[in-house]
């Protein structure tokens, strides 16, 4: 542990590392005294209580020095770019091209049911090095993501959100971000927790309030809390969304979010509104890339006409929701 740490209260090193609050309190190691310094604390902790614990002085220090230090890493990661490099396809044919998606950018990979869509994001969740049947290896700002950037549980680089996600744990949403503000070690957590639920609040058709059990959120609701969540509280810098568009949400809005917190985005999607919001899109056949085709000009103006049909929609929806008749459209 450094210097600076070994110093601090032991009050403030448990609040600002909550990994080690919870590894203290895993060692029945509750009720400390918060003025004393860690150094002082270590210096009188009785060999007995030591011995039970299995460690000695040296060793609880070392333990804490890394949790520490291993905090430090994951929260200075920075994820510039993403490259999906040589993968094959059902058949063994290769990958068309590589592909490199970068910070603050939309990607929506499009294909057939079964074509294989759901195997790249797969791969990318998992950082795949050659160890998939697709064969692709993923790449982090250019180089092969480490050991500790694939398996470590508190360096998890990738978020996913999709239809079939609910929660269960049982929790209120505010209890729930709240746990999850204290574990990014973020400052104002009060602050933090109500912008999730107001940014949240903004993509459901359903507004919640942060006393609701997690546990009752619809649908839709859910995956607007998990996306506000991804976008504003989880340090993941690399987001994958699985088909979504029956979520009932508001998809502009969504992967504006996330694209305006610097996350690098990929979208499965059959939805023709959504894969055009991408920046690009993937098409995969037969388990393989086939192409990889830039928005162009046209397409956006026929993204504008969509979402024109789409708000329309959005509104006849809404008045069905909420008892009107619909005698025009």
């Amino acid at each position: 542990m450094t210097r600076v740490a070994l110093d601090l209260p032991l009050g403030t090193l448990i609040q600002g590392w909550p990994r080690i609050a919870a590894f203290l309190d895993g060692l029945g190691l509750t009720g400390l005294p918060p003025d004393r310094s860690v150094r002082e604390w270590l210096a009188d902790l009785p060999d007995a209580r030591l011995h039970d614990m299995g460690l000695d002085r040296e060793q609880l220090a070392a333990h804490l020095r890394h949790l520490t230090d291993s905090t430090a890493e994951v929260t200075s990661e920075t994820i510039q770019t993403v490259t999906i490099h040589g993968g094959r396809g059902k058949s063994g044919d290769s990958d068309s091209a590589d592909l490199v998606v970068r910070a603050g950018e939309i990607v929506c990979v499009v294909g057939p049911t079964g074509s294989g869509k759901s195997r790249l994001l797969a791969d990318v969740e998992c950082l795949a090095q050659g160890d998939t049947p697709s064969g692709r290896r993923i790449l982090l700002n250019g180089a092969a993501p480490t050991a500790a950037q694939r398996f470590a549980p508190g360096c998890k680089l990738v978020a996913q959100i999709s239809q079939n996600m609910n929660f269960v744990v049982d929790l209120t949403v505010g209890a729930f971000l709240a746990t999850h503000a204290r574990c990014r070690q973020v400052h104002r957590q009060d602050d933090v927790v109500e912008r999730v639920v107001a940014v949240a609040n903004t993509l459901a058709g359903e507004r919640f309030g942060p006393d609701v059990s997690v546990t009752q959120l619809s649908g839709g609701q859910a995956r607007a809390l998990m996306i506000a969540d991804a976008a504003l509280l989880t340090a993941s810098p690399i987001i994958l969304i699985d088909e979504i568009e029956n979520a009932g949400i508001n998809r502009r809005q969504a992967l504006d979010l996330l694209v305006a917190e610097d996350k690098i985005v990929l979208v499965s999607t059959h939805d023709p509104l959504l894969a055009l919001l991408g920046h690009r899109r993937v098409i995969v056949r037969h388990g393989r890339v086939a192409d990889v085709l830039a928005t162009s000009d046209r397409e956006k103006t026929v993204l504008q006409r969509l979402e024109g049909i789409d708000a329309r929609i959005a509104g006849l929806r809404n008045r069905l929701r909420h008892g009107e008749r619909v005698d025009d459209v």
